[in-house]
């Protein structure tokens, strides 16, 4: 699916939007600014100097073009028939101090939450854009996961490492993709097939990728606001395939310990299931044969029905929480979507939960005794996570519905055309196409996913982010 972008241009609408955005920050409780002691620690902290010097190693970093909290570094390289690969992960446990003013303030926030008008972070900049960031030409402290792959990029071993490195490149996704479509040299040039030699491996685990559209509000220097949906880049998926990798490692290791946290999701049921069939053949596009994550793979992106497929394959998807366990193992250690017990490992500047997995991962890997301060803190986690997640799906969907409604404000009393994406009941989830606008609309009886429908909009509200439709008869 092509990159489209909404442009909601200066107007009153515009300062309605900036003051409706504001305000729902307020109502969050999710304050950009540190306390002046979370401040004045993040200054004063530094992590242990690793014994093991990596700094040879050229790593590179993979983000969004000007991304400054940067989580992860990778290198990749042939080994015979098959692959080393080395994924370095900022050294966050390092830097904070357990039962600190920025550890309390890191379990207030949860994550990093992404706002229309900037970003609320989980730490301070000192150390999420500075010190513990892996910027290229600096060294950094980092705990380096090195895996031997074969040549079919199954993992026959890995181990973790703290270590000092010097990341050599910041790439991003966009320049990155045109460069590896243009078969040029660099440090991302093995991505593309150790990338899908993982997607394959995903594909024989059972295991499922969604990968709907993203939609990003955007924030331009004139303080006028976009709304971005593009589907993501090859790049993109086979980079989070060394993430996803490095998830399960990390898994492996806390369950063979007997200590740690999981990020667990429960495969649908049987009616999940039917429902889904029945959603793909009213769509015509009907899944048939083979497990659902090879018919999810094998989607055209480029087909306009493939969104509609999308949303109704996230029905498929839910139910992902954390689970904690001190002793046995927890009864249901899978993440169905990935098919295999997985953690989060990899974003610790930017999500709280990662500190904890790889302070126990570090220790097992090290042979230690796990922290007193991750053990003793695991029970908390769940809960500290799910009510940031709830903060973060707030704020996304109600930016994205304010926007949206800024962006219908000019055409209240016009009539638009509207695919029908899932119905629900006498209304339906529908896709303008221009704007770019996804919304719920009343629809008649007859309409099925799929269909285009005729609507009028009659009422845009951006305070309370809500548009109101009415169906047109032909």
């Amino acid at each position: 699916m092509p990159q489209r972008r909404s442009h909601v241009a200066p107007s009153a609408a515009q300062t309605e939007l900036a003051s409706a955005l504001a305000a729902l920050r307020e109502s969050l409780e999710a304050p950009t600014e540190f306390p002046g002691d979370v401040l004045a620690e993040a200054e004063a902290a530094t992590a242990p100097q690793p014994d093991l010097d990596l700094r040879d190693i050229p790593f590179a970093t993979l983000d969004p073009a000007g991304s400054r909290d940067l989580d992860q570094a990778f290198h990749l390289e042939r080994d015979g028939s098959g692959y080393t690969v080395r994924y370095a992960i900022a050294d966050v446990p390092g830097f904070v101090a357990p039962g600190g003013a920025v550890d309390a303030e890191a379990r207030r926030r949860g994550q990093t939450l992404y706002a229309a008008d900037g970003r609320i972070p989980l730490h301070p900049a000192v150390l999420s854009e500075d010190r513990a960031s892996l910027l290229a030409d600096v060294d950094r402290p980092a705990l380096v996961w090195s895996f031997s792959l074969d040549a079919e990029g199954a993992v026959s071993a890995f181990r973790l490492e703290r270590a000092l490195i010097r990341s050599r490149a910041q790439l991003d996704y966009v320049t990155t993709q045109q460069s590896l479509d243009r078969g040029e040299t660099g440090p991302a040039s093995l991505l593309r097939e150790i990338g899908g030699l993982r997607i394959e491996q995903e594909r024989l685990r059972g295991g499922a990728s969604l990968n709907l559209p993203d939609e990003e509000v955007l924030r331009a220097s004139d303080g006028t606001y976009d709304i971005e949906r593009s589907s993501p880049l090859p790049v993109e998926e086979w980079n989070a395939q060394l993430s996803l990798m490095t998830g399960m490692a990390a898994a492996s290791l806390m369950l063979d310990a007997g200590v740690g946290i999981l990020r667990t999701m429960p495969r649908p049921d049987e009616q999940a299931f039917e429902t889904f069939r029945h959603q793909t053949e009213a769509l015509g596009r009907p899944w048939t044969t083979g497990d659902y994550g090879e018919y999810l793979r094998a989607l055209d992106r480029t087909d306009p029905l493939t969104l509609p497929v999308l949303q109704a394959a996230a029905t498929l998807f839910r139910g992902a929480g954390y689970v904690t366990f001190d002793g046995a193992a927890p009864k249901d250690a899978i993440q169905a979507a990935i098919a295999a017990p997985y953690a989060h490992a990899t974003a610790p500047l930017r999500r709280l939960v990662d500190r904890w997995a790889l302070a126990i991962c570090l220790a097992v890997s090290e042979g230690r005794e796990v922290p007193a301060w991750a053990r003793e803190s695991l029970d908390q986690l769940p809960a500290l996570m799910q009510e940031s997640g709830q903060r973060a799906s707030r704020l996304n969907s109600a930016t994205v519905n304010a926007v949206e409604a800024a962006l219908m404000l000019p055409l209240v009393g016009t009539d638009i055309d509207a695919t029908v994406i899932e119905l629900r009941g006498e209304r339906a989830s529908v896709q303008i196409a221009e704007p770019a606008v996804t919304a719920t609309a009343p629809v008649s009886a007859e309409s099925k996913p799929g269909d285009v429908v005729r609507l009028r909009v009659v009422r845009a509200d951006i305070s309370r982010g809500e548009v109101e439709f009415e169906g047109v008869t032909p």
